[in-house]
C-alpha cells in the first residue's frame, strides 16, 4: 500500500469517528488555505528549504546553512501528539 493510500485510510477512519462539526471546521480551514494561494507558494518535495535557525536540544542556535555546509541535510517535522 502506498503512503498516500495509507494516509487516506487514516483520514477516512478519523472522519468516521470524529464529531462532524470538527470535521467541517477542518475541511473549511483546508479550503481557506488553498483559496489563499499559500498552498501554491509552499516549498515542495525536493525543493531546497529556505535558511532558518532553530535551537537544538541544548538551546543553542543551529542554522540550516551551517548544516548544509557539512553535507546533505534531511529535515523532519514533528508536530507533537494530540
Amino acid at each position: 500500500m502506498t503512503l498516500e493510500k495509507r494516509l487516506d485510510a487514516i483520514r477516512t477512519g478519523f472522519e468516521e469517528q470524529a464529531d462532524p462539526v470538527v470535521v467541517a471546521v477542518m475541511h473549511g480551514a483546508t479550503e481557506a488555505l488553498v483559496a489563499s494561494g499559500q498552498a501554491d507558494r509552499a516549498t515542495g518535495e525536493g525543493d531546497p528549504a529556505p535558511d532558518f535557525t532553530l535551537a537544538n536540544t541544548e538551546g543553542e542556535p543551529v542554522a540550516l546553512a551551517a548544516l548544509r555546509a557539512r553535507g546533505p541535510v534531511v529535515l523532519t517535522f514533528f508536530r507533537g501528539h494530540w
